[in-house]
């Protein structure tokens, strides 16, 4: 018998792949003021990059390095003045 699985399990699948997922959790949440070129250049060599930045823009992910981007180029994609011009 298959086993169902649901729309969000799918949808995150891409985390089993990632490369985050061999990596400890301090290398994308990195002390203030630390450098995040390592996880950035981590991200660019996956294959799940998208969806991960997609899963971070959906679900308001504010910490941390998200499908190759900070807490501050997220922020960006997000402010209302930077929708409106695209």
């Amino acid at each position: 018998m298959p086993i169902k699985t649901t729309t969000s399990e799918r949808s995150l699948s891409w985390q089993e792949q990632a490369l985050c997922a061999q990596t400890g959790p301090e290398f994308f949440f990195p002390e203030p003021g630390s450098s995040v070129r390592d996880a950035k250049r981590l991200c660019a060599a996956c294959e799940g990059r998208a969806a991960c930045l997609e899963y971070a823009l959906n679900n308001d992910e504010r910490f941390g390095v998200w499908g190759g981007l900070s807490e501050q180029e997220r922020s960006a994609l997000r402010r209302p003045d930077r929708q409106s011009a695209v």
